[in-house]
């Protein structure tokens, strides 16, 4: 072949790409974070209060079973709270969000009358 390389010079494995390892398996125990010991948890202490929705459900459950009281899934109760919470989060945004601009032009009306 003329100028070509010949297949046992292609084939030698270049310096540059090998990587040395010396010693793998020491130097990962090495990086290994010791293990923290875990807090002791107080029996005594208080737990969170209930979320909003939580509170909603517990009542929730209790008047979808008397409407329903052939009903034994879970999942129905569930979707049907979400769906239910879900009317009540918009309609009490938008409550909310009167009351916020009500609250706004009081506030104006009383420091531009003083």
């Amino acid at each position: 072949m003329k100028g070509g390389r010949s297949k046992a010079e292609t084939k030698k494995p270049d310096s540059r790409l090998s990587v040395k390892r010396k010693g793998a398996g020491a130097e990962r125990a090495s990086k290994k974070p010791a293990k923290k010991e875990k807090a002791v948890k107080d029996p005594n202490k208080p737990k969170r209060p209930a979320s909003a929705f939580f509170v909603f459900m517990e009542e929730f459950r209790k008047q979808f079973k008397e409407k329903h009281p052939n009903n034994k899934s879970v999942s129905v109760v569930g979707k049907a709270g979400g769906d239910k919470w879900k009317s009540l989060s918009e309609a009490v945004s938008n409550f909310s969000d009167i009351m916020t601009f009500f609250l706004f032009f009081i506030c104006i009306f009383l420091f531009t009358t003083s």
